[in-house]
């Protein structure tokens, strides 16, 4: 099985950066997004400083859902998914490679380009730690949670809509508690009683979203 799941994993990274779209996109998106900001709110450092961590979290957060979309739907135009549904491999299983696979692709990218743009923002260098590890434990559950609502609306005419309405509101905890961790740490306080939190929400991902999202697709596919 983890021969078979290896291979998944090789393929999708294979294809994505063969193509080049989803990882170039979201990157793309993250450094425009934060770099916009201080033409909207002013180049003081003070102002640059205390929104730098929200700045950077929800850039983050907006950038991984912009590929989400494309998660499975490739592999369900071209029946990969189904054959997916049927083969001996278990489907959670599959489904966790597919969005480890996504989470290496943009997760990673955007984890080790942030504490650039964070102090490009101003941002104390007490933040930048708990930062890096904030994104490192909160970006594989957006790409987790991500996949549950790619295989609810997987065949939906416009479905990027639709899923961005039903997961926005489950990344929201994780884009609190993010926040929360830099803030703590740049005002003296502990990080780590938010980064446990994130850490268990990413234990509770690994186990329950390659469920739910198999479920979902198995919906979709019959």
């Amino acid at each position: 099985m983890m021969r078979s799941l290896w291979a998944l994993l090789h393929h999708d990274l294979r294809i994505s950066l063969r193509q080049g779209n989803a990882s170039t996109s979201v990157v793309v998106f993250f450094v425009l997004a934060v770099t916009l900001f201080p033409l909207g709110v002013g180049p003081e450092p003070q102002v640059l400083a205390r929104i730098a961590s929200g700045v950077v979290w929800a850039a983050a957060l907006l950038a991984a859902m912009i590929s989400l979309d494309r998660l499975f739907q490739a592999d369900f135009e071209d029946g990969v998914l189904e054959q997916l549904c049927l083969a001996p491999t278990p489907l959670p299983a599959a489904v966790l490679a597919k969005a480890l696979a996504h989470w290496l692709l943009t997760g990673l990218p955007l984890t080790l380009i942030a504490p650039v743009l964070a102090m490009a923002l101003q941002m104390e260098g007490a933040g930048v730690v708990p930062l890096i590890l904030g994104l490192a434990l909160g970006t594989p559950v957006l790409s987790l949670v991500g996949a549950i609502g790619a295989g609810l609306t997987i065949g939906i005419r416009r479905g990027s809509v639709l899923l961005s309405l039903l997961v926005l509101p489950l990344f929201l905890p994780i884009l609190i508690f993010g926040v929360g961790a830099v803030e703590a740490a740049i005002n003296g306080l502990s990080a780590r009683p938010h980064l446990l939190i994130l850490g268990a929400m990413l234990l509770a991902a690994i186990v329950l979203a390659p469920l739910a999202t198999a479920a979902a697709l198995r919906a979709n596919t019959e």
